[in-house]
C-alpha cells in the first residue's frame, strides 16, 4: 500500500513550512498490537533533529499515555481528547472536568440504552461490571487495571472522561448527537472509536489540544501538521496547516486530509515524517 493525495474534497492547501507535528495516538501512533514501533521513534527522532517538535493528543487518561510519552521522549502530550494537557514528567498544565450534571444526564440517557459506562477521574479508571466484554482489551490499551465500584460516587464530579462502550455499534452512532444535545455545554460528546462513545470536559478537544501544543512551542497554527484516523482527530484537523490521514482512517477523515500516508501496522507515522513532514521542516 503505498501513501496517496488526498481526496479533492479536502479543498485546503497545505502549508509549505512546519515546526510541530501533532499525532493521535490509538490507530495511528501505535499499532494493532497498541506499540510504538522502532522505526516510529527513529522517525520522530529525526523529526526533532530537523527543528520540527512532536506532540500527542488521546482519548486516553494520561496514566495510560506513559509508555508512549517514555517511548518517544515527549515534552507535552494530552489526554481526554486535550481536556488534560501535561508535560512528560506528567505534571499538569491544564486539568478540565466534565460537568457533574452532564455526567448525570450522561448516564441516565445511556445506560437504558444497554451502554457500560465508564468513569475515568482522580487519575483512575472505575467501572461497574468487570465482565463488560471490552475491559480486556482496554487494560491492554492504557497499561493499568480498573478498580471496580458499587456506584461512582463523587467521582463524576471530577471525571476526566466517561466512556459509554457498547457492541451495538449504530446504537452509539445515533446516540452521539443525541447525547450532545442533553449535556449541551457540560461536556463533548463523540465517539473515539465505533465501540466507545465519550463525554470529555467541554470546549476541549483535540483542535484545543493542538492550539494549546502550538502556544507552548511558539508556533503558528498554519506551522503544525497533524495525524489522524478518527472523526474526534478532525477539530485538530480544522486548525491545522498540514493535515495527514491515516490509511486505515475513516473515509469522512480522508476526505478533510491534505495527504493520506499508510496504515498503522505499516508505520503510518513514519511514513508520513519522511514524506510530508521533513520536506517542510521549518
Amino acid at each position: 500500500m503505498t501513501a496517496t493525495d488526498a481526496s479533492p474534497a479536502a479543498k485546503h492547501t497545505p502549508s509549505g513550512r512546519i515546526r510541530l507535528m501533532v499525532s493521535d495516538v490509538d490507530g495511528t501512533l501505535v499499532n494493532k498490537e497498541k506499540q510504538v514501533t522502532p522505526t516510529t521513534v527513529e522517525a520522530v527522532r529525526r523529526l526533532r533533529e530537523a527543528g520540527v517538535a512532536f506532540a500527542a493528543v488521546s482519548a486516553r487518561p494520561p496514566r495510560g499515555m506513559r509508555i508512549l510519552v517514555e517511548a518517544l521522549k515527549l515534552d507535552l502530550f494530552g489526554g481526554f481528547n486535550g481536556g488534560s494537557i501535561q508535560r512528560g514528567d506528567f505534571t499538569p498544565v491544564e486539568q478540565h472536568f466534565v460537568a457533574a450534571e452532564a455526567a448525570r444526564k450522561g448516564i441516565e440517557m445511556m445506560a437504558p440504552r444497554g451502554a457500560y459506562v465508564w468513569v475515568f477521574a482522580d487519575d483512575e479508571w472505575f467501572i461497574t461490571d468487570p465482565g463488560n466484554a471490552y475491559v480486556a482489551s482496554e487494560i491492554r490499551t492504557v497499561a493499568f487495571q480498573p478498580t471496580v465500584v458499587a456506584e461512582f460516587g463523587d467521582h463524576i464530579a471530577r471525571a476526566g472522561k466517561l466512556v459509554f462502550s457498547s457492541t451495538d455499534f449504530d446504537m452509539l452512532a445515533e446516540s452521539e448527537p443525541e447525547l450532545q444535545a442533553l449535556v449541551g455545554a457540560g461536556a463533548t460528546a463523540r465517539r473515539s472509536q465505533a465501540k466507545y462513545l465519550d463525554l470529555t470536559p467541554p470546549g476541549t478537544d483535540k483542535g484545543y489540544a493542538a492550539r494549546a501544543f502550538a502556544r507552548h512551542f511558539g508556533v503558528p497554527m498554519d506551522e503544525v501538521a497533524v495525524i489522524g484516523d478518527m472523526a474526534n482527530d478532525l477539530p485538530m484537523f480544522a486548525v491545522a496547516g498540514l493535515r495527514i490521514a491515516m490509511g486505515n482512517a475513516a473515509a469522512e477523515v480522508k476526505e478533510q486530509a491534505d495527504f493520506v500516508s499508510v496504515s498503522n501496522d505499516e508505520n503510518g507515522v513514519a511514513h508520513a515524517i519522511e514524506q510530508f513532514v521533513l520536506p517542510r521542516a521549518g
